[in-house]
């Protein structure tokens, strides 16, 4: 599987990547995309958190590696760190989650063209 996501990612111009043995849950990252979403850097927090989990195999639930992320993102990393845990974002997290569920979707990305889903990122 790692062979494959290494070559699929390079037809995108992705290279260099860490794989961990183990995903990492990403609802704390989540939440705190959120709070980045409040501030109006939800992009930059996205960049960071996804170098940090694809290119470094770093863990996205740790609260360390969540503020690194913040910091780059030009975030509080304090504050964004807390809102890992904020009943407000996790409820933003779950609801979207749900929502989801409902919709049909069963892996990100999900794109749904003319009625069909297309699951997981796939090659032009």
């Amino acid at each position: 599987m790692r062979e494959y996501l290494t070559r699929f990612a390079a037809e995108f111009g992705v290279t260099g990547m860490t794989f961990r043995d183990m995903m990492p849950s990403t609802r704390r990252a989540l939440a705190v995309a959120e709070y980045a979403r409040d501030q109006g850097k939800l992009r930059p927090f996205r960049a960071a958190a996804m170098e940090a989990a694809w290119r470094h195999g770093q863990d996205v639930a740790d609260p360390e590696v969540l503020a690194h992320c913040a910091r780059a993102a030009g975030l509080d990393p304090v504050a964004a760190v807390e809102a890992f845990d904020e009943p407000e974002y996790l409820a933003r997290v779950m609801t979207s989650g749900a929502e989801a569920r409902r919709n049909g979707v069963t892996g990100i990305p999900t794109v749904v063209v003319g009625g069909r889903r297309v699951v997981g990122c796939q090659p032009y």
